[in-house]
């Protein structure tokens, strides 16, 4: 396709993930990978770690490759009638990234802490992130809502428009392919062995965005007038502490520039300030909505330099 035409494939994408959010799972395309994924898995092998090592590898470069080949022959074939063509990329590309859908799974959280509701937003918080809630308090809650906004900024909306301004919508698709396979399977525990080689996939991938993230994070908190300096010393200091080599970097440059202390007990510490409440959770989520307006933007700028260098 040509830049110019995934430019609009872009801004219409955009725009309907803005107005209407995420499709039904009946008609979204990562439900369905989600759901071969569940299929193929029942082939696993039950026990021996070289097994499943190797039986892991081949699901995880197998599915997302497949799903690229798929979109890149759906666009191949639809070329004669651009149109077509066009809805094609946008229906392929739409479901790659989800802003809104993110923005209100942590205002439900916001709002019940906001309210008080302890009970409910342990609940809402399972649609945000993995971390069991039952033993969190207030200012934990918030700071794992706080953590899962910046950290999906980057798994849920810069990457896929960075494979998609590089390679396309197949790049956007083998990238939410990868990363769906990592949420699944990527993990310790049941799947330690059988998920090793999609978790560092999907490590590899994120190595770029995460980092844009993290930058784009301070820069937006400069033109805003947020503390940038600490977002930046903060990612400098504390980038790495995680375990994941990419997630720390925009929880990290978030937690400084909200003057705020990010924590997982027992895990990692991000920042030197105040513990979050309800309201750093709305704060957290301008910086990301105004973060994915200047991600988007770049991705369109990169389009139109192809388009006026192609």
């Amino acid at each position: 396709m040509e830049p110019s035409t995934l430019a609009v494939a872009l801004a219409i994408a955009l725009a309907i993930d803005a107005a209407f959010g995420e499709l039904p799972n009946a008609i979204h395309p990562v439900a369905w990978i989600g759901s071969l994924v569940s299929r193929v898995l029942r082939w696993a092998p039950r026990r021996g770690p070289i097994r499943q090592l190797a039986f892991g590898a081949v699901v995880a470069l197998a599915i997302p490759l497949g799903c690229a080949a798929a979109a890149a022959g759906l666009i191949a074939a639809t070329a004669r009638w651009p149109a077509l063509q066009l809805a094609v990329a946008i229906a392929l590309l739409k479901p790659s990234f989800a802003l809104r859908a993110l923005g209100e799974a942590g205002e439900r959280v916001r709002g019940a802490l906001a309210d008080g509701d302890l009970p409910g937003a342990r609940d809402r918080l399972s649609s945000l992130c993995s971390r069991d809630p039952a033993a969190l308090n207030g200012s934990q809650i918030a700071a794992a809502a706080v953590e899962s906004l910046a950290e999906n900024t980057s798994d849920s909306f810069v990457a896929p428009l960075f494979y998609f301004a590089v390679l396309g919508v197949p790049g956007a698709v083998c990238y939410r392919a990868v990363n769906t396979l990592d949420a699944m399977i990527g993990y310790h525990g049941r799947y330690e062995y059988l998920g090793k080689v999609a978790a560092r996939l999907d490590d590899a991938l994120n190595l770029i965005p995460a980092r844009i993230t993290a930058v784009l994070f301070v820069v937006v908190a400069a033109l805003t007038g947020r503390n940038a300096a600490g977002g930046w010393r903060i990612l400098a200091r504390d980038g790495g502490r995680t375990e994941s080599p990419n997630a720390g970097r925009p929880m990290a440059a978030m937690a400084g520039l909200l003057g705020v202390t990010l924590e997982k007990v027992g895990h990692y510490r991000l920042g030197d300030g105040d513990d979050p409440t309800a309201a750093t959770i709305a704060t957290a989520w301008r910086v990301v909505v105004l973060t994915g307006a200047l991600a988007a933007a770049l991705a369109l700028l990169t389009l139109g330099a192809r388009h006026v260098h192609g």
